[in-house]
């Protein structure tokens, strides 16, 4: 979802920061780690278990009430659209809650598709593979013929482990990426049909 439809970097970082800064944290580190993983695991790795919940729902509280210049990220409403034309069937398999995905859609003015695994829909986030073989399953496909699209580490090592297809939005750059195809946005596929995976 952020990063790969909805770009909702600016709220993702302010938000992260205050919740960084609220319990002593350094901000830069917690924005760094948290990208594409669920917000449980990322608090986790920096606070006894005791404040845990506490700290994801103040962050939660902070996302919902924190979504202007959420936007959709560039070609994706008339994307989805293409998908939708050509019956497609989509998930959007995300590590943000179930409130804050209809929150980020309902800002960005796009339609959240029928299907959709949240955070709390699996035992294990990203990079486990557990989201998108859910996904998978509640669309009735294999998740070997499915296409992730990814912009985070962890959501590409998921889509990888799940054995989709996986393509990169974006620029993001490590050993994961080195085979994958690469997209900046979905403007490339709707300028170039014969890129899209779907065609």
């Amino acid at each position: 979802m952020d990063g790969t439809l909805v770009d909702s970097t600016a709220s993702v970082a302010h938000c992260w920061t205050e919740v960084a800064l609220h319990y002593g944290l350094d901000p830069v580190e917690i924005v760094r780690v948290s990208h594409g993983v669920r917000a449980v695991d990322t608090v986790r790795k920096y606070l006894p278990e005791s404040e845990v919940l506490v700290a994801v729902g103040l962050l939660e509280e902070w996302e919902l009430g924190f979504l202007d210049g959420i936007v959709p990220m560039p070609g994706a409403v008339e994307y989805l659209s293409r998908l939708e034309d050509l019956a497609v069937p989509v998930a959007v398999v995300t590590s943000a809650s179930e409130a804050l995905a209809h929150a980020r859609f309902a800002a960005a003015g796009i339609r959240l598709p029928e299907v959709l695994v949240a955070a709390h829909h699996v035992s294990r986030g990203k990079p486990a593979p557990d989201g998108y073989l859910l996904a998978a399953e509640q669309l009735g496909v294999r998740a070997a013929d499915s296409v992730v699209f990814e912009d985070a580490e962890a959501g590409l090592q998921a889509g990888t482990a799940a054995e989709a297809r996986v393509v990169v939005v974006g620029s993001w750059i490590s050993p994961t990426t080195d085979r994958l195809e690469r997209i900046h946005d979905y403007r490339e596929l709707l300028a170039d049909p014969a890129r899209d995976p779907f065609a």
